[in-house]
């Protein structure tokens, strides 16, 4: 699968869902320590271009954990099945 988002509102559409996503599920706990609802932009904007090459659910599982990774560190991050849920949410969305 190849994630085409050629246009600025694709993109931009993409980026907004994630980010909601992301707070929604609060996998580091930051929405529950009160933070804005634009705390994992960041993420997010490492996030989508690796799901350029994404193949499987498995795939976007592991981009995700990384990047939480990259940027928190993995005690923070904690472990990678900890996104499977989130992984399911955005595979489901690149898919339909």
């Amino acid at each position: 699968m190849t994630l085409d988002l050629t246009s600025q509102g694709e993109y931009l559409e993409l980026y907004r869902w994630l980010s909601e996503l992301l707070y929604r599920y609060d996998p580091i706990g930051l929405a529950v320590a009160g933070a804005p609802k634009d705390e994992y932009e960041p993420e997010v904007g490492t996030i989508i271009p690796r799901l350029r090459d994404v193949t499987s659910q498995d795939d976007v599982c592991r981009v995700i954990h990384e990047e939480f990774v990259r940027w928190f560190g993995e005690g923070t991050a904690g472990p990678g099945l900890a996104y499977k849920e989130i992984a399911d949410d955005i595979w489901n969305r690149l898919t339909r």
